[in-house]
């Protein structure tokens, strides 16, 4: 999956939680892991976090685009980078799935959702997101 909408943000993601209401939901640490990253667009450098970082085989929070990539199954990868290039032009929301492949064989299911805003005056623009890691793997067997 691949979307990309231009957005009014106006209206952005921010909402408020009512009284007892978790972000992504009660159980959502039991099937999956969440992490925020951000992007900033006058020099195109990523920081992710730490659980991020390491799922996508990166040694430190910072790297760009082309390096977080590189981990992604290589039928993505245009794909997301066409993502990543709309939303660097443009005040944009998008989001994609793809599988980190690791060394081992291993395939791990990610979610990326982002916003990309403040091109205002002299800004050059940054994008905001959630990485969301599901708490199974796929075999290299598995990559249907």
């Amino acid at each position: 999956m691949f979307k990309i909408a231009n957005a009014d943000l106006a209206a952005n993601f921010a909402s408020h939680l009512l009284e007892g209401e978790s972000p992504l939901g009660e159980n959502a640490s039991r099937f999956g892991v969440s992490e925020d990253w951000t992007g900033d667009l006058t020099n195109g450098l990523l920081k992710l976090g730490e659980k991020a970082s390491q799922l996508h085989g990166l040694e430190g929070a910072e790297c760009g685009l082309l390096t977080m990539m590189r981990c992604y199954d290589q039928g993505d990868r245009g794909h997301i980078l066409r993502l990543f290039e709309q939303a660097a032009t443009a005040p944009s929301r998008f989001c994609y799935s793809t599988t980190i492949l690791s060394g081992s064989g291993q395939r791990q299911p990610v979610f990326c959702i982002g916003e990309s805003g403040g091109f205002d005056g002299n800004e050059g623009g940054m994008i905001v997101g959630l990485f969301i890691f599901p708490r199974f793997r796929l075999s290299a067997a598995n990559s249907a």
